[in-house]
């Protein structure tokens, strides 16, 4: 850094201290106040020789005893502030006649009127102090994105001369601010829109010097011995009038920005000497009803809508509610070190919609530092986030995976994208206005698209009750010609016209899903007698098709697969699941109603279990298709044996159909299977043994006559005779072949065939794939247990049990309802991406930093700091602090040492000269040198 090199500091520093030195004597040799209000009302009510500065100024005394006393008892500190009244409203009265005494004067000699009036000429800065607006910006600028080291050396600069300009900067306020505490509500008598602008850009360059944070900045501002801190009070409790009567968008950017300051002086602090410090002239009722006071002027007199960009960051903060709002943050941090603002921020009733209405939209968070330290933000919800729609919540809230250390935080970022591009599209449906170069442009709203993107659910329930109703229809009806539209009794057609219309009326009044399922019952019998069933399943049909149109594009637009790419849009496997069922329906109303019933398979989609079902033969599907090549091999095996030695056991029993028709129409499959089989003369199977009851001769053609045929001619056949009588018979292969007699040779052997397949196919393999698939069944279930079980009794964001909070001060409802509330962090992430970054705090700029490297070491794991007052956490803090003060003090001692070696250094050079110049002064003989020294 150049200004570290070559002492080049303290001459750059020293410019600045200068002029912050001339700019703080010449606002003291003109003091500028605003009298005009005070100086017509003084003509208006006394007469011409009662126009002295001493009458005025015992008036302006007696104005401020009358108006303390009518407040309360006089205090000694009220007093004081009495004194210090009197004075400045003396030297105010005196400024004002010297001037007016001018003015006229000057018009006498000229013989002109007045050329302009006192409120002219008020107010008016010299250049002096002027140029102190562009160097405070310089040195905001200098600690920009929060810049340590420069905010430490604008306090020090470790050279000869040190320049503290931050305590400078303090002065400059306390100065131009009239060297007033505010007890009184005398600011107004300082600020005017000539040097608000001054001011303002005075608070914010302190704010930047904090911020960070910057403890020695804090402690410097916080401790010093001016009035900066009690001005800064006074700026955010005290009307700020005339201005405000004028100009009251300035008044309410001062208090915005007086506000930050004192939250940027007590930023990541984990003692309370700050707060303290800010608290001691500051009344905890007077604070709450400025809140009230900055809300009710937002609800009386709003102003405009605050603009937002496309991500919906805010243009314009400084807005009556935004201020209180602020305000109510610095409260709620305040609150933390003052049991009496605690209880009135939290004990509002039926007329504090204020501090309701900022309690609902105000969240905090804990987030972990670098140095494994813990702190509380407090922040406001971005207006974007009431975009969120209940259904990702729930959404979001019942799937989150956990990873392998158990924590759903991974997750729970990697969706933050998706839900934060879904409050984007509901924005845009909502239709709000967006900042464009010169105009604000309207974004045309879609309350339609609006209203059913924000109700996916129930759109997605009424695809399913249609598709059930359908499917009802169909199996009932079917085949669908000869039902056609007919004519109702006349008492019958009336008592449905009436039923419907009762319904509708009822639907409109009081909306709720009963009547809106007689609604639909009674219109869709009132369609099949008017109609017909074929037209109503079309219409039916049709409208599923467009309810499932619009569900597909509010899905695609709540995930964000618009602004993903078609990469993405193919790769989502929801998406394609809705475009499917789309399809389906759109088979159904087009192509046949049976396409229909596939829409039944929904139900899998929409229950849990169902889909566990699923799970338990999908989750382990190569164990259980291995096993089945398993059964494939010995079916194959077994199949062979039977090739070879029971060939002539392989007689099945059929049923024919005596059909002319179906013989000559064989497949093709059964002449392939039998190509090589064994037939007589007149083409029949040479073991069929036809047995033909006389009876069943006389009955129709298409009567079933059984009889026997050999189905292991050939090695396929035998093959397909055991997969598919072997598998699915009780005993084995066994069941369905031929009983054979213990006479026979090969008995034994056909015994063990049977058993050998029943054990090894029937009992262990097909157990074996049964096992599998109920194991994991059995898996899925407890899973689901046990993940209903997490979500009772686990914090969602650090993962800490309900136990760990007995006999705690906080309960477990607490904690994740206010401290680690898991939509607050989402809040909080959104804040980040939607503000301005050099508006940031120190942790959002830090939490910033961390989410660009997707680092989630910034969320808290297994740690609370309600559970943090233990004794070993608080020993902890103890230490930490100690060591920051040591640290502090070594880096004095090493100063002071090094400045100890330059001394000693100088001295001994010092000495050396002097014996130098003694040795030339007295020289010595050789001879007389030294008379004694021995021989």
């Amino acid at each position: 850094m150049r200004l570290t090199g070559e002492n080049k500091s303290e001459m750059f520093f020293k410019v600045f201290y200068e002029r912050m030195k001339l700019a703080q004597q010449e606002i003291k040799a003109t003091v500028t106040v605003n009298t005009s209000d005070l100086g017509s009302k003084k003509k208006e009510e006394e007469p011409p020789d009662k126009d002295t500065p001493t009458a005025k100024g015992k008036k302006g005394m007696e104005v401020a005893v009358v108006s303390t006393v009518a407040v309360g008892v006089v205090t000694e500190e009220v007093k004081e502030q009495l004194v210090e009244a009197s004075t400045v409203t003396k030297k105010a009265f005196t400024r004002y006649r010297r001037e007016a005494e001018a003015e006229e004067h000057l018009a006498a000699a000229e013989g002109q009127g007045p050329a302009s009036t006192p409120d002219d000429q008020e107010g008016e800065m010299s250049v002096i102090i002027t140029i102190m607006q562009p160097i405070l910006r310089l040195m905001q600028l200098l600690c920009e994105n929060h810049n340590r080291e420069l905010q430490n050396f604008l306090r020090c600069q470790n050279n000869k001369n040190n320049y503290n300009l931050v305590c400078e900067t303090l002065q400059f306020l306390d100065c131009i601010c009239g060297s007033t505490t505010g007890g009184l509500g005398l600011l107004g008598l300082y600020i005017n829109e000539k040097n608000v602008g001054l001011i303002n850009q005075t608070v914010e360059s302190l704010t930047e010097y904090c911020q960070g944070p910057c403890h020695e900045n804090q402690n410097c501002i916080a401790t010093h011995e001016c009035n900066g801190i009690d001005i800064i009070i006074a700026l955010i409790l005290n009307d700020i009038n005339p201005l405000g009567k004028k100009r009251m968008d300035l008044v309410l950017e001062l208090k915005n920005n007086a506000s930050k300051l004192l939250l940027a002086i007590m930023e990541s602090r984990h003692d309370s000497e700050n707060a303290e410090r800010i608290l001691y002239n500051m009344r905890p009722k007077e604070l709450v009803e400025v809140i009230k006071k900055a809300y009710m002027q937002g609800e009386v007199e709003p102003n405009e809508p605050a603009e937002e960009d496309e991500d919906g960051e805010e243009e314009h903060a400084a807005s009556p509610q935004n201020v209180g709002h602020n305000i109510y943050i610095l409260a709620h941090q305040l609150a933390r070190h003052n049991k009496e603002l605690q209880a009135l921020l939290k004990t509002y009733g039926e007329g504090d919609d204020a501090l309701e209405f900022y309690a609902k939209h105000t969240a905090q968070i804990e987030i972990v530092r670098l140095d494994r330290t813990m702190e509380q933000i407090v922040f406001p919800v971005p207006n974007i986030c009431e975009f969120l729609t209940n259904e990702s919540k729930l959404r979001v809230y019942y799937t989150t995976e956990r990873d392998e250390q158990g924590s759903k935080i991974n997750d729970f970022f990697l969706r933050s994208e998706d839900l934060f591009n879904e409050m984007n599209w509901q924005k845009k449906l909502r239709g709000t206005q967006e900042p464009t170069t010169g105009n604000a442009n309207t974004v045309p709203s879609q309350p339609i698209l609006y209203w059913c993107s924000r109700n996916m659910s129930f759109w997605s329930s009424i695809s399913f009750n249609l598709a059930v109703l359908m499917n009802l229809l169909v199996a009932f009806f079917y085949p669908l010609e000869g039902i056609r539209g007919g004519t109702l009794d006349g008492h019958l057609s009336a008592l449905l016209w009436i039923a419907m219309l009762v319904s509708l009326a009822i639907v409109i009044i009081l909306p709720q899903p009963h009547g809106v399922r007689v609604l639909i019952a009674s219109t869709i019998l009132r369609l099949i007698f008017s109609v017909g069933l074929e037209p109503t399943l079309f219409l039916l049909g049709a409208f599923n098709v467009g309810n499932k149109m619009i569900f597909l594009m509010s899905f695609v637009g709540n995930r964000g697969t618009f602004t993903r790419g078609y990469k993405a849009m193919i790769m989502d496997v929801e998406f394609l699941y809705h475009l499917l069922y789309l399809i389906i329906c759109s088979l159904g109303v087009f192509v046949h109603v049976f396409f229909y019933s596939l829409l039944l398979f929904d139900l899998v989609y929409r229950e849990e279990t169902l889909l566990n079902v699923i799970k338990s033969v999908t989750r382990n599907g190569r164990s259980i298709l291995l096993t089945a090549v398993l059964a494939l091999i010995l079916v194959y095996l077994f199949s062979i044996v039977g090739y070879i030695f029971f060939q002539d056991d392989f007689l099945l029993n059929i049923d024919r159909i005596p059909n002319k028709t179906l013989e000559s129409g064989a497949s093709m499959v059964g002449e392939f299977l039998s190509a090589e089989v064994c037939r007589k003369d007149s083409g029949e199977n040479c073991s069929t043994e036809a047995v033909v009851d006389a009876a069943i001769a006389t009955q129709p053609s298409a009567v079933v006559i059984e009889d026997k045929e050999r189905s292991c001619d050939s090695l396929l056949m035998c093959i397909v005779t055991v997969l598919s009588h072997g598998l699915r018979s009780g005993g084995g292969v066994g069941d369905v072949l031929r009983k054979p007699s213990k006479e026979e040779p090969l008995f034994a052997g056909r015994v063990i065939y049977d058993l050998l397949f029943f054990f090894l196919v029937i009992i262990i393999v097909l157990n074996l794939i049964f096992g599998v698939i109920i194991d994991t069944f059995a898996d899925l279930r407890s899973e689901k247990q046990k993940k209903e079980e997490v979500l009772k009794t686990t914090c969602f964001i650090c993962g800490l049990e309900r136990d760990k909070f007995d006999n705690k001060t906080v309960t477990f409802e607490e904690h994740i309802k206010v401290e680690h509330n898991m939509w607050h962090y989402l809040f909080f992430i959104v804040l980040v991406k939607v503000k301005d970054s050099t508006e940031y705090t120190g942790p959002e700029s830090y939490v910033a930093e961390m989410i660009r490297e997707h680092n989630l070491d910034w969320f808290p794991r297994m740690r609370a700091m309600s559970l943090v007052c233990s004794d070993a956490d608080g020993e902890q803090n103890e230490i930490r602090s100690l060591q920051e003060k040591l640290e502090s003090t070594m880096k004095l001692v090493s100063n002071l040492s090094g400045q100890l070696t330059e001394l000693k250094e100088q001295m001994t050079e010092q000495r050396k000269q002097k014996q130098r110049i003694g040795l030339l002064g007295h020289p010595q003989h050789p001879q007389h040198a030294n008379p004694q020294q021995p021989a």
